[in-house]
């Protein structure tokens, strides 16, 4: 296919290399796959084949610059693939996943490259580079060396079996769960049934019904995690039983029964680990990320889970004492609806009753891109010129005070068949100074779409997801570096989640609250004492939050501790053995994503890595402590934390920066006071 006829095989004419998606066909992938691939390899070859002694200029520099057709190919896929999941790009997936693992494993097991690197590793302080560039040419050392550069010719042939395995493992696992999940949508006949959702709601479930053939009725779709936020509304309690067995049961069993492949991806990944010298996939993972060794990963983790659990007891019991009154014996699915009785009656707070107060549109513009104004200075223009890949998207141009262009920023808010559960940011264009190219960023929600002509209201969860996503969105938009691989989100999986965390602040940040929590129909502000009563209940079901995301942590570190003689027959006795031995083992606090849907370790980089939350929670309160200590939402404080960490990419030591902000090494207790794990005081009921 000639490049005229396939867009990805040249670079795009509009602003910022924005890929053409008019133009981008599901066949032009694997072609341009095919190219990119052979033309990457060929600049490497020229690498390998340069008589010149190994130097940063003829070894790192074409490392970098080389692949740039197969960059662009792989960036778009695989954005596609999580938002516009269409059956032809499924089978592309399909194809070109198990392709892609064998061109990098061609790439890091080649012997020749990894020799000429290494000369260049040893020599890296001696040879007067920049403080950057030696970050890199340890970052590539470090990625040659896990990938398996130094194994002899058999075992690389036997990690090359391994890679491919888990590719394809990994594309099955979350195009079952995404089957799984539209399979596992609630359909209601009655909409008497869903008393306690608002008109809004119940037309937007009829309005899905009726796109999926459903007409008539109503469709209760579901959201990644095990917790479904309509659940805190639902008075009926069959419905509320209905749905959150549907959600937890996702992928369990039937033809897209995810269990299975779990184990067999988690015995994979424990050889490959033998095979790289790690005990376990747990160890491989931690020793590339700032936690260094699982053994730091386990001391947070036991200081954490049993005031978590105490807090969580204690909430039952409060919950439970509720519920009886209405003559209810408390099951898992009554957990939300009734924690949320628990604010109207302790906090006096009405969750439903604040979501016309927090319209997207307003959330987005007079919320998050007004606290990114005010604390650096940049601006968003709507380019109604551009397109997206999808008629939701929405592209803007992000310019800083001087007027000076930063970058693109999308924005893919709704919930649609096509697209996977969760929130995320992706990179369609990567910053760097070598190649001046400037950032393309794309933020992802799964916001349920209001019918038509209706507003989206925001649940403050889904608020809360807006500014975390967003942090990332600025991470990427603010990336300053020189070099494709140290750019952006390009850091340690345990520190990635860092400026997000710290970006949710600004959601209650009062003067950032007053511009944007506006009655949409009455332009009224939220009323103070509102605001109060919301900042009071903070804690209110920290238990519950904690134990369920600790549940999901200490599952994911079970299934990649085991060792290469670890037998599994059934996926689920693993799991009920996993949280009991960790002390999570609760019926009614379920871990937030159980081992079939667990799309974070089994499909999305997070494998042994999930972790990560909590442990950049530490900097994150200590971040945040810091804000306020220096005056909050300040220019000062945003451009210190913009050049410290959120512009410097993977080119400095993360940990480093941290210390650099804040003056000293990060400490526990502001994450343990936010998180309610220093209470002395039991919970007593409302």
């Amino acid at each position: 296919m000639s490049a005229p006829d396939n867009p990805l095989l040249t670079q795009s004419s509009l602003p910022y290399q924005l890929p053409p998606f008019s133009r981008i066909k599901p066949e032009h992938f694997l072609p341009a796959f095919q190219i990119g691939a052979a033309e990457q390899l060929a600049q490497l070859a020229e690498i390998v084949s340069n008589t010149d002694p190994a130097t940063f200029e003829n070894v790192l520099i074409p490392l970098e610059t080389a692949g740039t057709t197969l960059t662009r190919t792989v960036q778009v896929f695989y954005n596609l693939i999580s938002s516009m999941a269409t059956p032809v790009l499924q089978w592309v997936e399909g194809q070109l996943s198990p392709r892609l693992t064998a061109h990098q494993d061609e790439i890091y097991l080649n012997r020749a490259l990894f020799e000429r690197l290494s000369t260049v590793y040893a020599t890296r302080n001696d040879a007067g580079l920049r403080a950057e560039q030696i970050r890199l040419v340890e970052r590539y050392y470090s990625d040659f060396s896990r990938a398996g550069a130094s194994l002899g010719a058999d075992d690389a042939e036997i990690l090359k079996a391994y890679n491919q395995q888990l590719a394809v493992l990994s594309t099955r696992f979350h195009q079952n769960l995404q089957a799984a999940t539209e399979a596992a949508a609630v359909i209601v006949d009655d909409p008497a049934q869903c008393d306690g959702l608002s008109a809004d709601d119940i037309a937007a479930a009829a309005a899905a019904a009726d796109e999926r053939g459903h007409h008539g009725k109503y469709l209760l779709t579901l959201i990644l995690p095990t917790g479904q936020p309509i659940l805190p509304r639902l008075n009926n309690r069959e419905l509320r039983r209905r749905v959150h067995e549907a959600s937890t049961s996702r992928a369990s069993s039937g033809e897209h029964n995810n269990g299975p492949i779990a184990i067999e991806m988690a015995v994979l990944r424990a050889k490959r680990a033998a095979l790289l010298g790690f005990s376990t996939h747990a160890d491989y993972v931690a020793a590339d990320g700032t936690a260094s060794t699982s053994a730091k990963v386990d001391a947070l983790l036991s200081q954490l889970v049993p005031p978590a659990v105490g807090n969580a007891r204690a909430e039952a019991a409060i919950l439970a004492e509720l519920a009886a009154a209405d003559g209810v014996e408390i099951a898992a699915w009554d957990w939300l609806y009734y924690s949320e009785k628990v604010r109207a009656v302790r906090f006096e707070l009405d969750t439903e009753a604040l979501r016309p107060y927090f319209e997207l549109n307003a959330v987005l513009q007079k919320g998050v891109f007004f606290a990114a104004q005010a604390l650096y200075g940049i601006s968003f223009e709507p380019r109604e010129d551009l397109a997206g890949y999808h008629d939701d998207v929405r592209v803007f141009e992000v310019k800083n005070e001087s007027g000076e262009p930063l970058g693109l920023f999308l924005g893919d808010f709704f919930a649609r068949e096509t697209k996977r559960g969760g929130a995320w940011m992706n990179s369609l264009v990567d910053q760097s100074a070598i190649t001046g190219l400037a950032p393309v960023i794309v933020n992802n929600l799964n916001i349920t779409k209001p019918a038509t002509g209706e507003p989206a209201l925001l649940t403050i969860a889904e608020v809360k997801t807006l500014f975390h996503e967003f942090g990332h969105a600025l991470h990427g938009l603010f990336s300053d570096v020189g070099y494709p691989r140290l750019s952006g989100t390009s850091v340690p999986r345990d520190f990635v989640e860092f400026p997000s965390q710290v970006n949710e602040m600004w959601q209650f940040w009062p003067e950032v609250l007053q511009n944007y929590a506006r009655h949409v129909v009455t332009g009224e502000a939220l009323d103070h004492a509102v605001i109060d009563r919301i900042r009071a209940a903070e804690l209110w079901g920290e238990g519950f939050a904690t134990a369920e995301y600790l549940g999901a942590t200490l599952l994911d570190q079970a299934w990649h501790r085991i060792t290469t003689d670890t037998v599994i027959e059934n996926a689920q006795q693993f799991e009920a053995e996993a949280l009991e031995n960790a002390g999570l083992a609760m019926d009614m606090v379920p871990p937030r994503y159980r081992t079939t849907y667990f799309q974070h370790i089994f499909s999305g980089g997070y494998a042994a890595g999930y972790y990560a939350y909590i442990w950049a929670e530490i900097l994150d309160a200590e971040t945040v402590e810091w804000f306020k200590a220096h005056g909050g939402m300040t220019r000062a404080n945003g451009d210190k934390f913009r050049s410290e960490l959120l512009s410097v990419g993977g080119s400095r030591d993360p940990m480093a920066a941290v210390r650099s902000l804040l003056g000293r090494e990060p400490e526990i207790l502001p994450l343990l006071r936010r998180r309610g794990l220093m209470a002395k005081q039991p919970l007593t009921s409302p």
